[in-house]
This record gives structure tokens, sequence and C-alpha cells, in this order.
């Protein structure tokens, strides 16, 4: 096991220790996890990163290493604390692969105040990430209109953000990673051929040899591979693919140019050259925007780096994890543009017959939401459990099962909530009779 315990901020562990010495550490305390607001364009946010979460919290122990590096930043007494740590509360959240809004409460988590507020860090540092890539891949699968789209990002972001951002990139919807670990660590499908090293590679003294890198290729994969057609001349390079894989050739790559109208210049070349199921894969810094403008092109795939590593320029999703009920009591910050509302809450979300979302609704945990509330929509509550007792609950939803239910979830948005264009989010969150905090 490696441990998760220092991947925090040192004003957790401070805090603990000054609560044990004040004599508040075992306070019954309330904290959630949500976002105030969505990132700027967006209409709604994905929950990704939950089973990860759940992993690490697993991982949090304080061995001998973990204690030694936080020595000289706590006393004896909350290194014994630490030695002895298990969270042991209960934690509910959103399942992965559920849409947000404002205000939505993502995570709840019961328990002490210090073995509560400890998880601070690690929770929204999974979480922001995850969710982040995961609601731009969203939307990168929505403009692409059911057209496969490969994640091919690793270059462009940590090498162990790139493993994460796979496995949220694809419950978004995509395809495949060329990410090996990802591959190797969630299951998710590989893909990948050649870059333009491959086809330099084949160039000698008398230039270069593009047919001879195409040959090679064919030679050890067959015809059901991709050829990278752009790196000299891709008229030419077209042509050579045909002439050295036949009309079966599974597909070709561009990955630079005009890209809308490269792909209609090249699958008239392949039409002529009788390669008609030959299918053609773009990439090359391409986001939602790009995506959705080449919907009328003839393009079969897509490849997404960096941008979807990087969140389509919301790398975080901007959560953040409150205290909103100690012994009971509800608590709330009152910061000007930093608010939250006190009390643990209940989320459910209502919809029409058709199974459109309309509206998510917020009432104080404990209580009863009203019929009226609802009236003639149906009504579907949002928090699952995820932690009893300190123990992971049964049933939490695996890697595909979040893909299907996101899936499912994007379908149930109003149309214009599925739009790119700037605008409020894609259905309203409101919070009945909130509490008076003190």
């Amino acid at each position: 096991m490696t441990s998760t315990a220092l991947l925090t901020d040192q004003y957790e562990l401070t805090m603990v220790s000054a609560a044990l010495a004040a004599g508040t550490a075992d306070r019954r305390c309330v904290f959630e996890v949500f976002a105030r607001r969505l990132p700027d364009g967006r209409r709604y946010g994905v929950v990704a990163g939950t089973e990860r979460l759940l992993d690490a919290f697993a991982d949090f122990r304080f061995g001998p290493a973990e204690r030694d590096a936080v020595r000289d930043v706590v006393d004896e007494r909350t290194l014994d604390w630490l030695t002895d740590y298990r969270f042991t509360g209960d934690i509910d959240g959103y399942a992965e692969g559920e849409l947000y809004f404002p205000g939505s409460p993502v995570l709840t988590v019961r328990g002490g105040f210090a073995e509560a507020v400890i998880l601070e860090t690690l929770t929204l540092s999974i979480l922001n990430h995850d969710s982040a890539i995961a609601s731009a891949a969203a939307r990168m699968v929505s403009a692409a209109a059911g057209r496969p789209i490969i994640e091919m990002g690793s270059r462009r972001t940590h090498e162990r953000a790139a493993v994460s951002a796979s496995r949220a990139a694809y419950l978004a919807g995509l395809t495949a990673t060329s990410n090996m670990e990802a591959a190797r660590t969630y299951g998710v499908p590989s893909a990948g051929t050649a870059a333009h090293a491959w086809t330099l590679l084949f160039a000698d003294a008398d230039g270069p040899d593009e047919r001879a890198a195409f040959a090679a290729q064919i030679a050890q994969y067959g015809t059901d591979t991709t050829l990278l057609v752009d790196t000299y001349d891709i008229t030419a390079g077209v042509r050579n693919a045909i002439e050295v894989a036949g009309p079966d050739l599974y597909a070709v790559r561009i990955d630079s140019g005009d890209l809308g109208v490269l792909a209609r210049q090249v699958r008239q070349q392949l039409d002529d050259l009788g390669a008609t199921s030959t299918k053609i894969v773009v990439s090359g810094d391409l986001d939602e925007y790009a995506i959705a403008s080449l919907r009328a092109e003839p393009v079969d795939v897509y490849g997404v780096g960096t941008s979807l590593v990087t969140g389509s320029g919301a790398p975080t999703a901007g959560m953040v994890y409150k205290l909103v009920e100690v012994d009971g009591v509800p608590v709330a910050k009152r910061s000007s543009n930093k608010q939250s509302q006190g009390g643990a809450k209940r989320a459910v979300r209502t919809a029409r017959d058709t199974g459109t979302v309309v509206e998510e609704i917020l009432y104080r945990d404990g209580t009863e939401l009203p019929d009226s509330v609802a009236g003639s929509l149906n009504t579907r509550a949002l928090q699952i459990p995820l932690v009893r007792g300190g123990d992971r609950a049964a049933d939490v939803p695996t890697l595909s099962e979040a893909r299907s239910h996101l899936a499912r979830g994007l379908v149930s948005l109003p149309w214009e909530g599925l739009g790119l264009s700037h605008g409020d989010p894609a259905i309203g969150t409101r919070y009945l009779n909130p509490p008076e905090a003190p």
C-alpha cells in the first residue's frame, strides 16, 4: 500500500492538533462538497473521481514515514492520534457519472471534526480534477454526435494526472485512450499506431521514403491500422497509403492544417482510389468547439489531447469542502461571494414523464419533501451511500456503470442545456426553507 496521507495541506494537520488540544476534535460535524457556480460557459458539471476517492481514503494512513514527515508540524499527542487514524464516519454522495449544478451537495461527510476535516484536501484534489476533465469530455462527446473520440493527451499533463484524466474521459463517453497505465489500471480500451517520427525514420540520403514507412507498418499490423498521411504532402500521402495497403486500409489520420477542408479532399481522394470504407481520423488541438465545427465534414474519428486533459479552459470544477453542521446545529460561512448554506441537505431532481429534467431541489436532511413541491413531476433522489462506519458501502457504481449513468443523464437534459454557447445552468437549483445559521 502507498499511503495517501500526505496528499494534504499543512493546515489540515494544524487544525487537528489545535482541536485535540481544545477538546473539540470529536464534535459531530457534517461537511459538504459543492460548487458555488459552474465554470464560465458551462451549463452542467459531471461528477467523476468518486471511486478513486474511496480507494484513496482506504490508503489514508500515517505509517512511520508519514509521521516522521509531519513531526515538526504537530505535537506528540497529534502524532499518536495520527498513528491510529481511521475514518469511522459516513459518506453520502452523488453517484459517479451524475450531473451536478451550482449548490448540488455532491458529497456529504459525517464524522468527528478532526477525522473529517483532514480529508478535505485529498477529496477536493480528486473530485475537482476528475470532474473538470469529465465535464469537458462530456461536451466533446455531445459535439461529436456519436462519432468516436480517442483520448491522447498524456504528453500534455502530469504523468499521474494523465492516468486519471484518461479514466474521467472514458467515463464521459470517449472511446479509448493512448495511455497504457490507464488501460492497465482502469481497463480503458487503448488505441494508437504511429507518430510522425515513424515516417521520418525511413528517410535516407536519397530523401524521404513514406511508402517504406507505410509498408513496414502494414507488414507488422496488417491493413487494420491507421496510417498518418500528413508528414509530407497529404495528397501524396493518401495515394501512397492506398497503393501500399490497398483499398481495405482501416483509416488514415490527419494531424494538421485546415481539418475541415482537408477531410473533404481526402474523402474524395479515398473514394476515387476505391477506398470507400477507409475512415478518416483527425487530431491536432481539438476542443469541443472544433469538433462541433467539423460535424458536417466527412470525419469518422476524433483524437483529442491538450484541451481534454486541461479541462478545455476549466482545469478545476471549483468545488469546495465546507462545514455546514456542528452537533446538529447549522453553521454557514458568510464571507462576500463565498457564502454557504448551513445544515446538511438532501437532494432530488424532478423530471417530466418524457424523462427531461426540470429542476434540482435541496431540502434539510431529516425533513420530508412535501408532495406539493414536485407537483405532477417525477422525482429521483440523488445521493447514495458511499461509506458507512468507515467502510465502503455495497454497490458503489463501477466505472462502466458510471459511464452508462452519465450517458442517460445527458439525454435527460433540456436540449438547450447541451449547447456550447454561454448561458445559465441547464436546470435551476432551489433550496427549500434553509435553516438560519448562528
